[in-house]
């Protein structure tokens, strides 16, 4: 029985189990069925997925930019759609150098700057990135290697790499037979605050602009030509808060009004992409005989043993039309070149003025004809009705008009930093260049010229005003530097010979601070006052802009240009002076003629004979005496110029650009016999007190006091001139020989001057006290001088110098001090017993004890 049972008992778990596997097996083939049917879905759902996501990479263009794009073709064609710009970049772009200038259209008021002036310029470059995009970069041309095929080409391109300023995904790809392009989407580039395109960090902080407001900015426009793209943008800053203060603290730049009001500051922006030439223009190399701006890189030869600095001249491209008329102008003809030099006035101008200012273009063209060129420059008037120009335009050279207080007017250019070759100039002209013009006119050629003896001048001895500021402006857009030493080629006596004045003009050169001719007198009958174009502009344009067909490389054309270039500075009004020397007298601001001493002379002659009518000249019923007080100040100034242009003799140093090939020396000490002339004339017309200037009848109507102080700052002010320290230095280093004037000597000489009362027993007034007082501080303080920089030959182009510097204590300096106060009070001494006016006897007294203290410290 119970065998029975376990039999059945195993034979029913046999069933149970061979069911259960059965229904196992049934379940786990379901199981699986089921399991990949969720597979299959879920790889549908991914599939689906994956078809829906974007693919990567560029679209086909027409997918991109469809019908709905506004589209410009240029130089970079430029495709709106919805509120996206697209730039479509030719592969033929790539790697090719293109200049960005950014101007402000419009400007807050009250800040000092203006719609139309230069915000940031700087050469960019597209370039194929990796993984599909473009790459903009910031190019600044610093090292350079003139042969790619040489090793050290490579060594150059490794330490010269030029930031990335931009990254932009490939959104299209356009192919053509006749171009392939990139599309890119430049809609947050521009509408962002890259300094390349926007002010720098240093314009922000004279503006006390903080952070840029992108909700408040945005792109106003974009418009594309054949060599350009004109890009229009609004960009929104905030101002940095103001702060309050209990005392005062320093702070960096100025709140624009709007400002100070709203708390944020708008401008209007215009950047022009230029296309530069796939082949730059031929450098010409720089020569510093000749006044040009220019520019300059490091140049690694394979050959050479050094880097060389290659310095070449800023200039614009003149090139004949064709080999035909290039025959022409070797024989001598004038032609017209390929694309002449076009200064437009800007529709902003009055219309008083605008032909003056043309005429200052035009008037240029006399000196392009001495290089071989006719109708090679002109001045044009705006075509207002033309839509398709702009202002901004880098293709266009305006004279811009601003409505400002400035009392100036500037002429820069925008130039390829690889050649020197000038693209385009925005000549900036203030409102009130008018004014500074007016006061010049009539404090340097009222005494002679009629109409200058008013307070408003008509409008034609304006505009003629106008026409000679415009001149001297075109000059520094053509590349010509400053020429300070053209006056001094001008003998002062044919300053006043009418018949000289009316062939040469006073000066050589526009490009010279020579404003009017000053030292003419009213008998001598000269009307022609003004500077123009002349001997030196004439040949300055010629080594500048002369075309050489035949001569393809610079240092070749240099060692031409050199031949011209001795021949022409054989004569003295083809010589160029820099406006950078710290010690030649003949290159000054403001002077004239080859004797500073006899020009200022002739100079205060007619300042006498202008003050007695500054009242008359000066009236209006009704208003007050701002006038009188303006013109008695320029008086002032235009004095103080004519002593300083004499103090330059004293321990100056002739500076000439002297070659290998030349014969001369570069430097050579003022003679002796003018320099002495030099401290004549300040103990003649400065220290002998000038109470020409002292009419009490101005004084008393501008001014509290009588100008006792007026006439000690003068005094001071020349006293501190004379005895600086790095003219004591050159004073005693060329000394060293009796044929120079020496340290020893000026003192001499000034005292002779300053002190001339204590040898005549004579009283001392209260000008003379003052200026005793103040002469015997400052030799007291040459005791203990100190150090002094002395500057030296300027470096290159770089407006800098090689500066040593000199401990004036080791030197002869202190001695020579102490020598002198010795014999001062020596002579107070001697002085103080024959005085019988007490306030002389006093004063006396007091310098003594001074010197005496100074001498023995106690």
């Amino acid at each position: 029985m119970k065998l029975f049972r376990y039999l059945l008992l195993t034979g029913l778990a046999l069933v149970y189990l061979t069911d259960a596997n059965a229904q196992r097996k049934k379940k786990k083939q379901e199981d699986v069925k089921i399991d990949k049917a969720v597979d299959a879905m879920a790889s549908a759902v991914k599939d689906k997925l994956k078809d829906d996501k974007p693919k990567k990479g560029p679209k086909p263009f027409k997918e991109l930019i469809d019908t709905s794009a506004v589209s410009q073709k240029g130089m970079i064609s430029v495709h709106k759609k919805d509120d996206k710009w697209y730039f479509e970049i030719p592969d033929s772009l790539l790697n090719r150098d293109i200049m960005a200038v950014t101007r402000y259209s419009k400007t807050a008021a009250g800040g000092g700057i203006f719609g139309g002036e230069e915000v940031n310029r700087q050469m960019i470059r597209w370039e194929k990135g990796m993984d599909d995009n473009l790459l903009l970069r910031s190019v600044t041309v610093v090292l350079t290697s003139p042969d790619s095929t040489k090793p050290i080409f490579q060594a150059v391109k490794n330490s010269n790499s030029d930031p990335i300023i931009g990254v932009f995904d490939i959104k299209a790809v356009k192919k053509a037979p006749d171009v392939k392009a990139s599309v890119i989407d430049v809609t947050e580039f521009f509408n962002a605050d890259n300094q390349v395109f926007s002010l720098s960090s240093v314009n922000k902080q004279l503006l006390k602009l903080t952070t840029f407001k992108k909700e408040a900015s945005f792109i106003e426009e974009i418009r594309t030509y054949p060599i350009n793209t004109e890009i229009r943008t609004i960009k929104t800053f905030s101002v940095t808060p103001q702060m309050l203060s209990t005392s005062p603290t320093p702070s960096i730049g100025q709140y624009l009004p709007s400002g100070l009001d709203a708390g944020v500051v708008t401008f209007e922006m215009n950047t022009s992409l230029i296309l530069l030439p796939a082949k730059p223009m031929q450098k010409r190399l720089f020569d510093s005989r000749v006044g040009y701006f220019a520019n300059q890189y490091a140049v690694f030869g394979e050959e050479s043993h050094r880097s060389d600095t290659e310095v070449f001249a800023v200039r614009w491209r003149l090139e004949p039309k064709n080999a035909e008329d290039a025959a022409k102008q070797k024989n001598g003809e004038l032609i017209e070149p390929k694309k002449p030099i076009v200064y437009y006035i800007d529709p902003a101008t009055p219309e008083k003025w605008r032909k003056y200012l043309k005429e200052g273009v035009d008037d240029w063209q006399i000196a392009f004809e001495k290089a071989g060129w006719k109708n090679a420059i002109r001045g044009e008037y705006w075509p207002e009705k033309d839509t398709t120009m702009s202002l901004e335009d880098a293709r266009y050279s305006v004279i811009r008009y601003f409505a400002a207080d400035i009392q100036n007017a500037y002429g820069p250019n925008v130039h390829d930093p690889r050649s020197g070759e000038i693209l385009e100039s925005h000549i900036g002209w203030y409102h009130n260049v008018m004014r500074l013009l007016r006061n010049w006119y009539i404090v340097q050629a009222a005494a002679v010229d009629p109409q200058a003896r008013r307070k408003k001048f008509d409008d034609e001895l304006m505009g003629q005003l106008v026409r000679f500021v415009s001149s001297h402006e075109i000059g520094h857009t053509l590349g010509l530097r400053h020429n300070m030493g053209a006056s001094s080629a001008t003998p002062v006596e044919k300053l006043r010979d009418k018949d000289w004045i009316k062939e040469h003009g006073h000066t050589a050169s526009i490009m010279d601070y020579a404003r009017f001719n000053y030292v003419a007198q009213p008998e001598d009958g000269i009307s022609d006052l003004f500077p123009r174009i002349g001997d030196y502009d004439k040949w300055a344009i010629q080594w500048g802009y002369s075309y050489f067909p035949d001569v393809k490389d610079p240092k070749a054309e240099k060692a031409m240009l050199n031949t011209l270039t001795k021949e022409a500075y054989k004569d003295t009004r083809l010589h160029f002076g820099t406006e950078i020397s710290p010690y030649d007298p003949r290159y000054q601001t403001e002077d004239l003629g080859d004797n500073a001493m006899k020009a200022s002379e002739y100079g205060i002659k007619n300042l006498k004979r202008i003050v007695p009518n500054l009242i008359e000249w000066s009236k209006e019923e009704g208003e007050s005496y701002k006038e009188l007080d303006e013109l008695y100040s320029n008086v002032n100034s235009q004095y103080r110029r004519y002593i300083g242009h004499v103090m330059k003799n004293v321990g100056g140093i002739y500076d000439d650009p002297i070659t290998y090939d030349m014969e001369g020396q570069t430097f050579t000490p003022v003679p002796k016999a003018t320099q002495k002339e030099a401290v004549e004339f300040l103990n003649t017309q400065l220290f002998k007190t000038p109470t020409w200037l002292l009419d009490q009848n101005i004084l008393s109507k501008i001014k509290p006091e009588t100008g006792v102080e007026a006439v000690k700052a003068l005094h001071e002010y020349a006293i501190t001139t004379l005895f600086a320290g790095d003219r004591a230095v050159r004073l005693m280093e060329t000394g060293l020989t009796s044929k120079n004037y020496t340290l020893d000597e000026l003192f001499t000489d000034l005292e002779t001057g300053i002190w001339s009362e204590t040898k005549t027993g004579k009283s001392i007034d209260l000008y003379r006290r003052n200026l005793q007082k103040v002469y015997t501080e400052k030799l007291i303080d040459l005791l203990k001088p100190g150090k002094a920089n002395v500057q030296s030959i300027p470096v290159g182009i770089t407006y800098g110098f090689s500066t040593r510097v000199v401990e004036l204590e080791k030197t002869d300096l202190p001695s020579i001090a102490r020598a002198h106060l010795e014999a001062i009070k020596s002579s107070v001494t001697s002085a103080i017993p024959k005085t019988t006016d007490k306030i002389t006897k006093y004063h006396l007294q007091d310098v003594l004890q001074r010197i005496k203290q100074s001498l023995d410290p106690k």
